[in-house]
Order: C-alpha cells, then sequence, then structure tokens
C-alpha cells in the first residue's frame, strides 16, 4: 500500500517487483520485461505522476544518478483510493509542478505521427482544457473541493493510457527531463515546465499543423492559414506564458541548473547511435541542440 504520491507509489512498484525476482530489482529499469509483481494498491496524496493508474514506475540510482523507468500491466495497482480533500494543503509549488506533470502525460500522446486518432486527439485537448481552468482555481484557493477533484481526476486519465489507444507516443522529453531530476534534484514537473517548450521549439517544424491545431484548439489561438506557423509559435508562446503564470520555471537558470552540464546529461542518456522518442527520432545532437534552447 502506497500512501503519498508519485515517488511513493513508484518505489513501492519497485519493491513489489524486487518481492518476487531473485536478481536486483534494477534489472527491470535496465530493460528486463516485467512479468509479475505483488498486488500494489494506493491512497493518492498529490495529482501529479498518474502512477495510481498507471503499469509504470520511474526510479532514481543514486549510483550514477540514473533515472530510468519500466512498466508492465502487473505492476498497475489494483485500487486507487483518490480522494480531493487529501490534497488540499500541498504547497502552491507542488500543485503547479502536478499540473504540469500531467500536461506533459498528454502532450507527449498528442503529438503523434499516427494520422485519423480525432477522439484521442478531443479527449487529450479536454483533459488540456480542463487542467488550464482548475489549476489556476486551485493555486488560489487551495480548498476548492471541486478544483482539487477535477484535477486528481485529470491527472488519473492523463496517464492511465486512455489518451494513448491507438496511437504512437513520444516520451522523449521525460527521458531528457529525468537527467534535470537526477541531476538537481528538482520537481519532474518543473523539470517538465523548461523541457516541453524547448522540445517543442525544436522539433515543431516536423508537423506544423498539428501544432497549429494545438495552439487553435488548446490555447484558442486563431489559425493562419498562409502561415501555419505563425500560430504554431503562437501556441507555444502561450503554453509558456501559463507555466509562467502559475510558478513554473522555464529556464535551466530557474532550477539551477548548468549549461555547462549538458554534455554529460546528454552522456547520461546512452544514446550513442540509438535515437530518442518517436514523433521526432532525436539524436545525440538533437537532444544537446533542446536542451540548449533550455538554457
Amino acid at each position: 500500500m502506497a500512501v503519498g504520491g508519485g515517488s511513493t507509489i513508484d518505489s513501492s512498484k519497485a519493491i513489489a517487483l524486487g518481492s518476487l525476482y531473485e536478481g536486483d530489482f534494477w534489472d527491470f529499469y535496465e530493460g528486463k520485461p516485467v512479468e509479475k509483481a505483488l498486488a500494489v494498491a494506493t491512497i493518492l496524496t498529490i495529482s501529479a505522476a498518474g502512477s495510481e493508474g498507471s503499469g509504470g514506475s520511474v526510479i532514481t540510482h543514486e549510483n550514477g544518478m540514473l533515472k530510468r523507468a519500466c512498466g508492465g500491466d502487473a505492476m498497475r495497482p489494483v485500487f486507487s483510493i483518490l480522494n480531493p480533500e487529501l490534497t488540499c494543503t500541498l504547497p502552491n509549488y507542488q500543485t503547479a509542478s502536478g499540473a504540469t506533470d500531467m500536461m506533459a502525460h498528454v502532450m507527449e500522446r498528442y503529438f503523434t505521427n499516427t494520422k485519423d486518432v480525432e477522439i484521442t486527439d478531443r479527449l487529450c485537448e479536454g483533459i488540456l482544457l480542463t487542467i488550464i481552468k482548475e489549476a489556476p482555481i486551485a493555486l488560489a484557493d487551495p480548498t476548492n473541493y471541486e478544483s482539487r477533484a477535477n484535477l486528481m481526476w485529470a491527472g488519473m486519465v492523463a496517464h492511465n493510457d486512455i489518451c494513448g489507444v491507438g496511437r504512437d507516443q513520444d516520451w522523449s522529453s521525460h527521458q531528457m527531463e529525468h537527467e534535470l531530476s537526477a541531476y538537481y534534484d528538482v520537481a519532474h514537473g518543473a523539470g517538465l515546465a523548461v523541457m516541453f517548450p524547448a522540445w517543442m521549439k525544436h522539433v515543431m517544424h516536423h508537423n506544423v499543423l498539428r501544432f497549429a491545431q494545438f495552439a487553435v484548439r488548446v490555447w484558442g489561438c486563431e489559425m493562419d492559414f498562409e502561415k501555419p506557423e505563425n500560430t504554431a509559435l503562437q501556441g507555444i508562446a502561450k503554453f509558456e506564458q501559463f507555466l509562467i503564470s502559475i510558478g513554473m520555471p522555464v529556464r535551466f537558470a530557474e532550477l539551477n541548473a548548468k549549461g555547462e552540464d549538458i554534455p554529460k546529461m546528454v552522456k547520461t542518456l546512452g544514446l550513442g547511435s540509438r535515437t530518442l522518442g518517436s514523433f521526432v527520432k532525436l539524436t545525440e545532437n538533437d537532444v544537446t541542440e533542446i536542451y540548449k534552447l533550455a538554457v
């Protein structure tokens, strides 16, 4: 039984894996398939990671500061208790970080190369619009039950994969952020607030019309049919402005992260000849440029 947020739940999942495995449970975070685990249940105290509804787990190995993920349905909680009142005493920074994490979970699925996925597009957009509406309310009045309830439900459906049905997913921004969290011990949502806009600026031209759709449907921008890239850029700017408005960082310096550490973070990702992500397959050079955009 995990009582807490994403870190607590993910650590409980790691214990559940290791309890039925004779080797080092870290093997699963290095790629070993997940086949069985003890049953996990949760009582959620922060709306953010969505681990209360997912089969995923992310933990950090302090030897080398490696932050890695693994997943499998055997780790999906058998039940989760979601009581919005348990989130009312959260500091505003954690509430905002949680909202950002939820948005990132949706956007990792929204920016896809899969065509004709209108239903899940609309589900993604609806969840994003809910978070955009409710996060400022919860920050202004932390005891607002309805706002907390909407955010808690948004966090669940943002990451239980209902938004990812039938579509390729990206996850490169999460993997790049994991290095920030590992090196600087920053809140995951805060790191995503820095990384996601930078990733968007780097990959936007891969599918300008999808970014323009994001701008129009989520941020209420007017479509520039002659130059859709203008609409796409406006949407990214509005996203960044929203993050700032809820107290999130958008640059390395706000996390006390350092540009000179970029080569080390890129190396720790261990790409080599591999690529990162699905929407655009990122090379080491791409990752380096995205980190630089975030400085």
